[in-house]
């Protein structure tokens, strides 16, 4: 029988998977390592295990033992599974930018979370940095297990992540792409490739915002390149011990909206709902293309799964909020779609008359006149019930049925307040363009328009 003793016994061997919609115009092979199909769907379970491990057999962490870590929650989650197996407690720290599905998840598994605001430096005593020192000093027989520093990350993927690409490959990888964060992913993986091969080259990918490109670089810590950023799980504002620059060949910034634009585009063209860093990853890949030759075989490495960030990006509203997505006004939609003329109807006509308007042309919503000017509209539905429940108003006049008249907004009034608009009560939006003309955007126009990103 196949049965697994615990549910540590099933990280690793994660499935290397061909892209091929959004690549289809690169030169060669690129595959994905999909490590979301580790039992806490993130990659951080090998290293959570691993410095755990590791801990226990140098006695810095003892039976009954608190387990300490900052983390964005990836990591949190591996260690708490190991934790709940092993019979540890756990606390952790993280930071107000990430997302509310990590925080609940670390919660469900038994954690205790500190939440410490992100935009202060690391030595600040709110730093989720020296938070998790703090409580390692305060508590009894407890451990932090600090990825950033702690080598047994790095040595994790030495001793799996790298030789699973290896063997999966066949020794035929030329490129590695990962998004660099601790340091412990791309370092321990390249450590292994880089001695199989020398010739692989090793692709850093980084958030604007992090000093880690400088740094690579120049080989200085320069805060001055140190600035918020949305992105999640990679990038830093400090150098971790975990990396050896000399193994990585060469660093790549993306920006926050095409990191969240391109993980959207996996999820819908190829069906890999994942995170952040797999969309950055990507991402950065594409702006190197032109470095990439026919022969060449990329591995992308995709660190989490989509569900963490169902709040963020694969919110509609939340990206909108942030400019994200390219439709920002009412004027950008009417402009974005066919042109055609605003369809109204007299008040003084039937209702029958109505429907047959709508039924015309394929429309759910109408602004009724009344002399001349524009009093009222009828929405399909709401007819749609008014008969229902008497047939025989079909030949009373519109007016008389009538619901208020949709909102009358700017030309230029942002996507995020048109969304606020539209309800259940009220199905449509009106504006006048600069030449006066009338214009009529529904719920729907919003979404298609979404939906082109």
């Amino acid at each position: 029988m196949d049965i697994r003793n615990n549910i540590l016994e099933t990280i690793g061997n994660t499935p290397l998977i061909r892209l091929n919609k959004i690549t289809s115009a690169l030169p060669c092979i690129v595959a994905a390592k999909v490590d979301y199909f580790n039992p806490g769907n993130s990659i951080k379970d090998r290293m959570a295990v691993k410095m755990i491990e590791v801990a226990e057999t140098e006695g810095k962490l003892k039976p009954g033992g608190t387990i300490i870590e900052c983390t964005s929650g990836n990591t949190g989650m591996g260690l708490a599974l190991a934790a709940c197996v092993k019979g540890y407690k756990c606390i952790f720290t993280t930071t107000d930018k990430q997302s509310k599905e990590k925080i609940d998840i670390l919660k469900a598994v038994g954690a205790e979370v500190i939440v410490c605001p992100t935009n202060v430096e690391p030595e600040d005593p709110q730093s989720y940095y020296s938070v998790a020192k703090k409580l390692v000093k305060e508590i009894p027989n407890s451990f932090w297990c600090n990825q950033y520093d702690n080598l047994a990350n790095r040595q994790a993927h030495y001793e799996s992540t790298g030789p699973e690409i290896w063997k999966q490959t066949e020794g035929k990888i030329t490129h590695l792409v990962c998004t660099a964060g601790t340091g412990g992913t791309i370092t321990g993986t390249a450590m292994f490739l880089k001695q199989q091969n020398p010739l692989i080259q090793i692709w850093a990918i980084d958030a604007h915002g992090s000093l880690l490109t400088n740094y690579f670089k120049t080989g200085k810590v320069d805060m001055t390149e140190v600035h918020p950023y949305f992105s999640e799980g990679f990038g830093e504002d400090f150098i971790p011990e975990n990396y050896d620059m000399s193994v990585i060949d060469l660093f790549e910034q993306v920006t926050d909206k095409d990191g969240a634009i391109m993980a959207r585009r996996l999820a819908r063209e190829e069906g890999i709902f994942c995170g952040y860093s797999a969309g950055s990853c990507l991402q950065g890949l594409m702006q190197l293309k032109d470095r990439l030759k026919k022969e060449d075989l990329v591995v992308c490495i995709f660190h989490d799964h989509g569900s963490r960030y169902v709040a963020k990006i694969y919110n509609d509203q939340w990206m909108i909020e942030r400019g994200f997505f390219e439709v920002k006004t009412f004027r950008d939609i009417v402009t974005g779609r066919e042109s055609r003329p605003l369809i109204t109807i007299d008040g003084s006509k039937t209702i029958a008359e109505a429907f047959d308007l709508m039924k015309k042309y394929d429309i759910e919503n109408i602004p009724v006149v009344v002399d001349g000017e524009i009093k009222g509209a009828i929405s399909e539905a709401g007819l749609f019930d008014k008969v229902f429940i008497n047939p025989e108003i079909k030949k009373q006049p519109v007016v008389s049925v009538m619901e208020a008249p949709y909102p009358l907004v700017e030309f230029d009034t942002p996507v995020e307040r048109l969304g606020k608009l539209i309800n259940k009560e009220n199905g449509a939006i009106l504006s006048r363009n600069e030449s006066g003309d009338f214009h009529i955007i529904t719920k729907y126009d919003i979404i298609q328009s979404l939906t082109k990103i």
